[in-house]
């Protein structure tokens, strides 16, 4: 991870900072208010900014029961019962802003969460910095022969090797080729006086998706929970699921009874089809029952056997 001196300035004056409020703040949350969380090679995510915690869902959801409902269970009983039912709109009440440095590849696969606002670094504007990620060795893996969209077999020895160097000769020769179009030097002095530089938005297009780019991105908890069930899922490509696994250590220190919820009801939980429903009464019935009859497709079958900690035979 590498942060340019305007950014540790910046990082160095924010945490110095102290500011007098009423709102509600969180401890554990202010504790790493604006620290870079080291991602991938040359990544990070920052939390910059935040609004509400676990009481502000528990007053959002309290004030649709009317004056003079009794209050019959705690917060985190409360909060179990928002999440185990799908009550969305409360977690909405909160919100968080993360600054974000990641690969091109993995801001395309994100930027498909249409339920944030984002303000992206602009290449047109700003010169891209010569950071480019190359996957560790125990992440190279060959294309899945069942899975269009997964990894299989790790590569190893001098395959492994070839990819990587490939990968990084790609990158180099491209980052020459952006900065000779360029024509400036870091003080955006040319470098040389005799040739004029292309213009910003046209010399960064030979640039590969895996450099780096960076944005802040604001969302509330109940889409923020959506992003990261499904790309902190065990199934989401590994660089993205690395991002995810980092928010997910900010949503437990932001908000720990939502966040115990979370993973009980969503994330270690299981969705079952009424097929599938079905198939599990007769289980526990003492029935046998078969793939071919089940009335569950094959890949149903293997899900639902999963679930179960069964073989899919």
């Amino acid at each position: 991870m590498r942060l340019t001196p305007e950014q540790q300035d910046e990082i160095a004056n924010q945490r110095s900072e102290t500011r007098p409020t009423r709102r509600a703040t969180v401890p554990a949350l202010e504790e790493m208010l604006y620290q870079p969380l080291s991602v991938l090679d040359h990544g990070f995510i920052r939390v910059v900014d935040y609004m509400g915690d676990d009481a502000a869902i528990v007053q959002a959801a309290r004030v649709s029961y009317g004056r003079g409902t009794r209050r019959t269970s705690e917060d985190q009983g409360l909060i179990n019962y928002l999440m185990r039912h799908r009550h969305t709109t409360p977690f909405e009440m909160c919100e968080i802003k993360y600054h974000v440095k990641l690969p091109i590849f993995v801001a395309r696969q994100w930027i498909r969460h249409r339920t944030a606002n984002v303000n992206e670094y602009s290449a047109r504007y700003s010169i891209l910095d010569n950071e480019f990620y190359v996957p560790a060795l125990e992440h190279l893996a060959a294309q899945a022969r069942t899975n269009r969209q997964g990894r299989e077999q790790l590569l190893e020895g001098a395959t492994a090797q070839r990819v990587l160097d490939l990968l990084r000769r790609d990158a180099e020769r491209v980052y020459a080729g952006y900065a000779e179009l360029l024509n400036e030097d870091a003080s955006g002095a040319p470098i040389d006086p005799a040739q004029p530089g292309l213009a910003r938005e046209l010399a960064r297009i030979n640039l590969s998706l895996g450099f780096y780019t960076q944005w802040y991105w604001k969302t509330d908890l109940h889409n923020l929970m959506h992003f990261l069930a499904l790309r902190a899922d065990p199934h989401a490509q590994f660089e993205i699921r690395a991002y995810a696994e980092v928010m997910l250590g900010t949503l437990a220190r932001w908000v720990p009874m939502t966040h115990a919820a979370f993973l009980e009801y969503r994330m270690n939980a299981a969705l079952i089809s009424a097929t599938g429903l079905g198939v599990l009464r007769r289980l526990l019935a003492g029935e046998p029952v078969t793939q071919q009859e089940s009335g569950l497709s094959g890949r149903e079958w293997r899900e639902l056997m999963a679930i179960l900690g069964r073989a899919a035979g």
